[in-house]
C-alpha cells in the first residue's frame, strides 16, 4: 500500500473512453470534463507568464485577505514572501533535501539522518526490483513529493516509474515563486520508512526559531499528526509545550493538546544547533519512540502565503522578524 501528499493543483484524470460512448448525458459529461481541464491548463500556463511579484501579491491576497506591504514588510508572510523574491545564497543547498544531508552530519551528526537507500540517476525497473518491502520515495526540489510505500508488492513499478516523471519534470519555482529552488537540480531519492511502534508515521515537529543577535531564539513548534492519514492535524506549542490558540495553514487543530514528546528538550537542541547560522528557518523534525530523526530546513515556509489565525500572530510573528533582521 502507498500513500502520497497530493498537491492542491492535483486534478482528476481524463474520463474513460468508454463512459464517453456510453450515452448522450455521459458524453457531454465526458467533453465538459476535457474542456474544464483544457481551461484549466490554459489558467495555469497564464499564470507562468505573471512577473513573481505580481503572481505572489495576488496569492497573497487571495489566500491571506489583504496585498502585501513590500517596502515595509509587518507581517510573517510579508517577511517570507520578500525572502522567497530574494533569497540568501545558502538557501538552495539547504533546502535541497539530499544536499542538505552533509550539512545535519557536520552540525548534529549521521546518526540523526534518515537511512538513505538508494539516489538513483534513473528509476529503472532493477532500481525498482532492488528496494526493499517498505520505503519511501522523495524528490529533492519540492515540498510535496511524496510516496510512502509500506508493501512493495501492492505497487507498481509503472506507478512509481509516472509519479517520478512528473515530479522530475515539474519545476517547483513555477509552483511557489520561491526563487532558490531554481537552482536545485531535481533528483529522485529513496529512504527507510520511519514507523513508531504502533506502526504509524511519526508526527512531524516542525520548529519555526527566530534568533535575535545576543539573546536566547524564540521557538514554536508545529506538531503534524496523521499527516497522509484521513484526519492530519496542526497543533501549536511553545517551547513549554503550552497549547496555543492558532492555526496555521489548512491544518485543523486537536479538540485537546497531545502530549509532548519524551525528548521534547532534544528536539529544541537540535532546531537550535541547526539553525545558529540563520536569523529564522524552519526546522522539521522526527522523532519516533524517543529517537530523533532530520526532516528538512525550510527558509520561506508556504511562500510567504499561509494564513494564519488569529490574524495577529502573523503581525506578532512579524516582529519577530523585524527583531531578528
Amino acid at each position: 500500500m502507498s500513500r502520497r501528499l497530493r498537491h492542491s493543483s492535483d486534478v482528476l484524470a481524463y474520463p474513460r473512453a468508454d463512459a464517453m460512448r456510453s450515452g448522450g448525458a455521459e458524453t457531454a459529461s465526458a467533453v465538459d470534463g476535457i474542456a474544464n481541464r483544457a481551461a484549466w491548463r490554459l489558467k495555469e500556463q497564464m499564470k507562468t507568464l505573471l512577473p513573481d511579484l505580481l503572481f505572489l501579491s495576488l496569492l497573497h491576497r487571495k489566500l491571506v485577505g489583504r496585498y502585501p506591504n513590500l517596502r515595509r514588510p509587518r507581517t510573517f508572510n510579508e517577511h517570507i514572501l520578500m525572502r522567497s523574491l530574494k533569497p540568501d545564497p545558502r538557501y538552495a543547498a539547504l533546502t535541497d533535501k539530499i544536499a542538505v544531508r552533509d550539512y545535519v552530519v557536520r552540525t548534529l551528526g549521521e546518526s540523526y539522518l534518515i537511512p538513505l537507500i538508494a539516489v538513483p540517476g534513473e528509476f529503472t525497473r532493477e532500481v525498482f526490483n532492488s528496494l526493499p518491502q517498505s520505503f519511501v520515495m522523495k524528490a529533492n526540489h519540492g515540498s510535496t513529493f511524496v510516496e510512502i510505500v509500506r508493501d512493495k508488492s501492492e505497487v507498481t513499478y509503472e506507478h512509481l516509474a509516472g509519479l517520478a516523471d512528473r515530479w522530475l519534470t515539474t519545476e517547483f519555482y513555477h509552483v511557489s515563486r520561491e526563487r532558490h529552488y531554481k537552482e536545485i537540480q531535481p533528483r529522485l531519492f529513496f529512504e527507510k520508512l520511519l514507523l513508531d511502534r504502533s506502526g504509524q508515521v511519526p508526527a512531524d515537529y516542525k520548529v519555526h526559531v527566530f534568533r535575535r543577535k545576543g539573546m536566547r531564539p524564540v521557538m514554536y513548534i508545529v506538531q503534524i499528526s496523521d499527516r497522509f492519514g484521513p484526519f492530519p492535524r496542526g497543533n501549536v506549542y511553545d517551547v513549554d509545550w503550552n497549547y496555543l490558540d492558532v492555526t496555521i495553514g489548512d491544518y485543523a487543530r486537536s479538540a485537546t493538546p497531545e502530549p509532548p514528546p519524551p525528548n521534547l528538550s532534544e528536539i529544541l537542541v537540535a532546531a537550535d544547533k541547526l539553525s545558529r547560522d540563520f536569523d529564522y528557518v524552519r526546522v522539521d523534525l522526527y522523532a519516533p519512540d524517543n529517537a530523533l530523526f532530520f526532516g528538512e530546513l525550510t527558509f520561506t515556509p508556504g511562500a510567504g502565503v499561509v494564513p494564519m489565525f488569529p490574524d495577529q500572530v502573523d503581525f506578532a510573528w512579524g516582529e519577530l522578524m523585524n527583531a531578528c533582521s
